[in-house]
């Protein structure tokens, strides 16, 4: 595969992924609000680790869900760091 058309479908499986994170916290804070089964925590914190903690975060903050929870409110910001920190790795490592 073509190196640019790899970092497309990278970058189009990252939108995906942060969409989709973003949108389980809304679909989770709305179950919450009327006593629905709920999304799973784990899968709210899988969904941030396979790639979408941008939207997890973003998810967290627009509305207002899991932010009185430690372990997305370190949680989540501590994998954009590790992602953070890969990315830096493969991108300018040696």
């Amino acid at each position: 595969m073509h190196p640019m058309t790899m970092n497309y479908a990278i970058a189009l499986a990252l939108l995906a992924v942060n969409m989709v994170a973003f949108l389980a916290f809304g679909i989770d804070k709305w179950k919450a609000k009327r006593h629905r089964w709920r999304i799973p925590e784990s899968t709210l914190i899988l969904l941030a680790a396979v790639g979408g903690s941008i939207g997890a975060y973003l998810g967290m903050q627009a509305f207002h869900h899991k932010t009185q929870h430690r372990k997305f409110t370190w949680g989540v910001p501590a994998i954009i760091a590790v992602q953070l920190v890969v990315v830096a790795v493969f991108e300018f490592g040696s």
